[in-house]
């Protein structure tokens, strides 16, 4: 006699069970690879990816019912939520950031990496040395595009070392949101 080739399904878990939420584990997978695959400058396409993650992480995130308890899974859910939410802003925001002064100022860093690109432009000037003489043209653009690169690494170095406090104060705001908008929901439990 054959030995049965049965297969037993598994049972259905439930959301509020302690597994960790794919979608969270997933998103923040992906965005930590972002952040450390990045190099150099914060290009815009660094704000596609933060944005089309946050998409995800909001169209497909569901936290577990809401419980006052600080060890059950619906804080951790809660803090994992969170935290990834802000490190998509903070990606999302990295090329805005590192461009525009009136969203992060930085007045001494602008200063000194201006002058870091003026400097790259007098190097480019004296590596070329008579070579450039006779075209002007040439020299100014390359000493501008040396110039301008040496500017958008200075910038984002400085913006990079910046961000986890953008992401943490984007993760505490989301948290604080979704803490009071989770409590207020009907079925809540209260003690």
């Amino acid at each position: 006699m054959k030995p049965s080739s049965r297969v037993t399904p598994r049972p259905a878990v439930a959301a509020d069970d302690d597994l960790p939420t794919p979608g969270v584990t997933g998103i923040g997978l992906a965005a930590v690879l972002t952040f450390a695959l990045a190099q150099g400058s914060w290009q815009w396409f660094a704000t596609f990816i933060g944005v089309t993650l946050l998409a995800v992480i909001l169209a497909f995130q569901q936290r577990p019912q809401w419980t006052p308890d600080i060890r059950s899974s619906y804080m951790r859910g809660l803090v994992a939520y969170a935290l990834v939410v802000g490190l998509c802003v903070a990606i999302a925001l990295a090329p805005l950031l590192q461009r525009q002064a009136w969203l992060f100022p930085m007045p001494g860093t602008r200063r000194e990496c201006e002058l870091t690109g003026r400097y790259e432009a007098l190097h480019v000037k004296a590596a070329l040395g008579n070579l450039a003489g006779g075209d002007r043209a040439a020299l100014a653009f390359t000493q501008d595009d040396h110039a301008r690169k040496a500017v958008a690494e200075c910038l984002a170095a400085t913006t990079t070392l910046w961000l986890p406090l953008y992401g943490l104060g984007a993760a505490v705001l989301v948290g604080a949101v979704a803490w009071f908008r989770d409590r207020s929901r009907p079925g809540s439990v209260s003690y």
